[in-house]
């Protein structure tokens, strides 16, 4: 992702997207998971993330934890989600 992306809409009709059943999804074109795909396939687990300790401010602390059970889910995507946006932009001096 790069930050061009970020300002292209998407053209995507999404309101009939969540309408769809998964009878309405066309998978004509996947071909069916055979034995051997799986005699094949490996078992790849995520890597288990680091326990950190971090200061917030009360203001933001207050927001995520309004978020209830989610609210380390919410933190940790937008972590990720600001990493991904800064490694491709160029290092400040």
């Amino acid at each position: 992702m790069n930050k061009n992306d970020m300002q292209i809409s998407s053209r995507t009709d999404w309101e009939r997207i969540d309408a769809m059943t998964d009878e309405d999804i066309d998978t004509s074109d996947i071909p069916p998971l055979t034995e051997d795909f799986f005699a094949k396939s490996k078992w790849r687990l995520p890597d288990k993330p680091n326990t950190v300790t971090l200061q917030l401010d009360p203001e933001t602390l207050a927001w995520y934890e309004a978020q209830g059970e989610a609210r380390t889910a919410a933190m940790l995507a937008a972590l990720k989600i600001y990493a991904q946006v800064h490694q491709s932009l160029p290092k400040s001096a």
